[in-house]
C-alpha cells in the first residue's frame, strides 16, 4: 500500500471514530484538521539523540583527549557549531569591507537583544591571518567557511611564486584561500605561481569552477582526475620537457568526517569504525601520490575532518615509512599563534566494527586481512623514519579514462592572428602585454570571448593536453560586440578580467570621483551632464566604445572609499554606462556605505537610501540611449556580461 493511500485510510478511520460523525466533519472538520496539523508540525522531526556508545568507547580507549577532560570534550561535541565567515579577495578591498562591517553592521549589533539574550558581536579569530566576515555574497568577497577549514591552507604557507596542487579541491573554499595567497600583491597581475585544483567528481568540479571564478584569477586551473593516480604533468623549461613538481600540495582527503559531529548530526547515529577502515587505503594512496609530485624542499599538508588515528597518524606514519627518510614531519606548532591544538598520538589500536581490538598486525587473523591492513598500525621502530628515501613510483600506465561532459578546447591565439592588432591599437596596450597567453574556447567561426592565463599555466596547457582533463582555466578579458567594428574595435572589456588587464592599458581610461561611481552603479545610462566636470572633460573628445573607469581614493578624504576601483564602461554618444555584474555592483555600493533596495524602479535602476545619486532621471529624459542594451542593475536578476552584447550607439 502506498504512503498516500495509508494516509487517506487513517484519516477516514479517525473521522469515523469522532463523536458527531459526518456533521462534525462537515462543520468543524476544517478546524479539527488544522488542530491535528498544528500538533504534528509543532512536534517537527524527531530530535537526533547525540549519543553513540561505540564512539565513546572507541575514543576513550584510544585516549585522544587528556585525562579528566572527556566530559568537557563530549559536551563540546553536543554544542552547535558557531558560524565563521571569511573576507576574501584583493587585500585593499578586503580591508575596506572589514572597515565597513566593523563601523556599520557590527555597531548595529552592539545593543541588540533577541529573546532577551544579548547578541554577541562577531570577533576575529586570533590565529587567523584571513579576515572576519558577516554577510555571504556571490561576488566572492565574503564566504562562509568553518574555522578549522581555514587551517590547512594557512599551514601550507604558500607564496605568489609557488606552483600549488590542491588534490581534492571541491567545493573550493580552501582553493579560494590559495588563490588569494598567489595574489598577495595586487600590483602584480600575473604571479609566477598557479593553483591546479583537482576533484574526482565531475559535477563537483563545476561547483569548484564557480567558486574559483569569483576571485577572477588567471592563475587557476580546474582538472578532473582520481587524486590517487593524478597524472604527472610536464612543462617546457628552456626547450626541454621536464616533470612538473609542485612547491606546495594540499592533500585534504575524503574521510569519515567524525570530527564534524557538531555540524553533521547524522554522524551520531551512523558512526562506526568500518568507515575509517574502508577509507584508510584510499587516503594513503592519495597522500603517496601527492608526495611523489612534491619538489625537494616543498611542503605538503595532509588533512581530514576525522578524529580517527587510522585516518590521520596511521596514514602519516605509513607515508614516512615509505619515504625512507626523504620526507619529514614538520613542526608547525608556532606558525599559527593562538591556535589551540594537541599533539598527535604515537600509539593506538585498531578496532573492528563489532568491537574487536587488535594492538599489532601480527594479532590480526588471516580472515580479517582484507579489512585490516598493516599500514593501519603504529610503526614498530620509529627510529627507522630518520633514514628513509622517497620511492618514485612511475605514473599510471593504463590509458586515462575521462568521464562527464566533453569540454570545449583551449585554443591559444596565434601571434599573427589579425584579430589582435585592432585591440592592441584601440586600447594602446603596453608592449609588455603577454598576448601569447590569450586563448578562446572554439576552433571554428568567430571568436566571441577572449580569455587569459598566466605564462606558467599556458606552459602546462600546451604540454599536457593528452594527459589531463581540464574543466576550466583562465579569466575572460574581452567580449565581442555584435556591431563592434563600427567603433574601431570588435571587442569590449570584460569586468571579470579588468584587474588583470588594467595595468597594460594606456588609453580609453577615465578617472572618476566617488560621486561618479555612485551614479554609474545606480543609473542605467547617465548623461555626461550628471557626472562631474572632470569626468566630462575626459570623455567629451573620446571616441565611442569600451572604456576603463578608474577611481583612486583621495587621501585628504579619509571618510570616503579607501581602495581603488576599476570598472568596465561604454562611452556612448552622450552618456556613459557600466558593464558590471549585479553582484559586483552591490558589493561596491555596500563598500561605499549605500544600502540598495531589492526592488527596482521602472527604469531598472537601483534605489538607494542616500540622496547623493538619485537613480531617477528628470521627467522627460530617457534613462537609456536608443539602441542600448540594458545592463543588470543591482535590483535586477538578468544575467550579466552577455557575450554578444550590443553597446549603446
Amino acid at each position: 500500500m502506498g504512503r498516500r493511500s495509508r494516509g487517506r485510510r487513517l484519516q477516514q478511520q479517525q473521522q469515523q471514530q469522532r463523536p458527531g460523525g459526518a456533521e462534525d466533519s462537515a462543520e468543524g472538520g476544517g478546524k479539527r484538521n488544522d488542530a491535528v496539523g498544528a500538533r504534528s508540525w509543532e512536534g517537527g522531526y524527531p530530535e537526533i539523540i547525540k549519543e553513540n556508545k561505540l564512539f565513546e568507547h572507541y575514543y576513550q580507549e584510544l585516549k585522544i583527549v587528556p585525562e579528566g577532560e572527556w566530559d568537557q570534550f563530549m559536551a563540546a561535541l553536543r554544542e552547535p557549531l558557531p558560524a565563521t565567515l571569511r573576507i576574501t579577495g584583493y587585500k585593499s578591498h578586503a580591508k575596506e569591507i572589514l572597515h565597513c562591517l566593523k563601523n556599520k553592521y557590527f555597531k548595529e549589533l552592539e545593543d541588540l537583544e533577541v529573546d532577551g539574550q544579548k547578541v554577541e558581536v562577531p570577533q576575529p579569530l586570533s590565529w587567523c591571518a584571513c579576515r572576519l566576515a558577516a554577510i555571504p555574497a556571490e561576488k566572492g568577497n565574503i564566504s562562509r567557511q568553518e574555522a578549522v577549514s581555514m587551517i590547512p591552507p594557512l599551514l601550507l604557507n604558500a607564496h605568489p611564486h609557488h606552483k600549488i596542487l590542491d588534490m581534492c579541491a571541491a567545493p573550493g573554499s580552501k582553493t579560494a584561500q590559495l588563490i588569494e595567497m598567489l595574489h598577495a600583491d595586487m600590483r602584480v597581475p600575473f604571479p609566477e605561481g598557479f593553483v591546479i585544483a583537482n576533484d574526482v567528481d565531475n559535477k563537483r568540479c563545476y561547483l569548484l569552477v564557480h567558486q574559483a571564478k569569483r576571485l577572477s584569477s588567471p592563475c587557476i586551473m580546474v582538472v578532473n582526475h582520481d587524486a590517487s593516480c593524478i597524472p604527472r604533468l610536464q612543462m617546457d623549461v628552456n626547450g626541454r620537457k621536464e616533470i612538473l613538481f609542485y612547491d606546495r600540495i594540499l592533500c585534504d582527503v575524503p574521510c569519515s568526517g567524525d570530527g564534524t559531529m557538531r555540524k553533521n548530526i547524522d554522524v551520531w547515529k551512523k558512526w562506526t569504525t568500518l568507515n575509517s577502515l574502508q577509507l584508510h587505503g584510499l587516503q594513503l594512496r592519495i597522500a603517496t601520490r601527492g608526495a611523489e609530485q612534491l619538489v625537494e624542499g616543498g611542503r605538503m599538508v595532509y588533512s581530514t575532518c576525522s578524529l580517527n588515528p587510522i585516518e590521520d597518524e596511521a596514514v602519516i606514519a605509513s607515508l614516512l615509512e615509505k619515504s625512507e627518510g626523504a620526507l619529514e614531519l614538520a613542526d608547525v606548532s608556532s606558525e599559527l599563534p593562538g591556535l589551540k591544538w594537541m599533539p598527535g598520538l604515537s600509539q593506538w589500536k585498531v578496532m573492528t566494527k563489532d568491537g574487536q581490538w587488535f594492538a599489532e598486525w601480527d594479532d590480526v587473523p588471516r580472515g580479517r586481512h582484507t579489512q585490516i591492513r598493516p599500514t593501519m598500525f603504529p610503526p614498530r621502530d620509529p627510529e627507522k623514519l630518520q633514514a628513509m628515501h622517497l620511492e618514485h613510483c612511475p605514473p599510471p600506465s593504463k590509458k586515462m579514462k575521462l568521464f562527464g561532459f566533453k569540454e570545449d578546447p583551449f585554443v591559444f591565439i596565434p601571434e599573427d592572428d589579425p584579430l589582435f592588432p585592432p585591440i592592441q591599437k584601440f586600447y594602446a596596450l603596453d608592449p609588455s602585454f603577454p598576448k601569447m597567453n590569450l586563448l578562446t574556447r572554439t576552433t571554428e567561426g568567430k571568436k566571441r570571448q577572449l580569455y587569459m592565463v598566466s605564462k606558467e599555466l599556458r606552459n602546462v596547457l600546451l604540454n599536457n593536453s593528452e594527459r589531463m582533463k581540464v574543466i576550466n582555466t583562465g579569466i575572460k578579458v574581452w567580449c565581442r560586440n555584435n556591431s563592434g567594428e563600427e567603433f574601431d574595435c570588435a571587442f569590449r572589456l570584460a569586468q571579470e578580467g579588468i584587474y588583470t588587464l588594467y595595468p597594460f592599458i594606456n588609453s580609453r581610461i577615465i578617472t572618476v570621483s566617488i560621486e561618479d561611481v555612485k551614479i554609474l552603479l545606480t543609473q542605467e545610462n547617465p548623461f555626461f551632464r550628471k557626472l562631474s566636470s572632470e569626468t566630462y572633460s575626459q570623455a567629451k573628445d573620446m571616441a565611442k566604445g569600451s572604456v576603463v573607469l578608474k577611481y583612486e581614493p583621495d587621501p585628504t578624504k579619509p571618510d570616503t572609499l579607501r581602495c581603488p576601483i576599476v570598472l568596465c564602461g561604454w562611452r556612448g554618444k552622450a552618456s556613459i554606462r557600466t558593464f558590471v555584474p549585479k553582484n559586483e555592483r552591490l558589493h561596491y555600493l555596500r563598500m561605499m556605505g549605500l544600502e540598495v533596495s531589492a526592488e527596482k524602479k521602472k527604469d531598472g535602476a537601483a534605489q538607494m537610501d542616500e540622496s547623493t545619486a538619485s537613480p531617477v532621471p528628470p521627467d522627460g529624459e530617457a534613462a537609456a540611449e536608443p539602441g542600448a542594451e540594458q545592463p543588470a542593475s543591482p535590483g535586477a536578476s538578468t544575467s550579466s556580461d552577455p557575450a554578444g552584447a550590443g553597446p549603446p550607439r
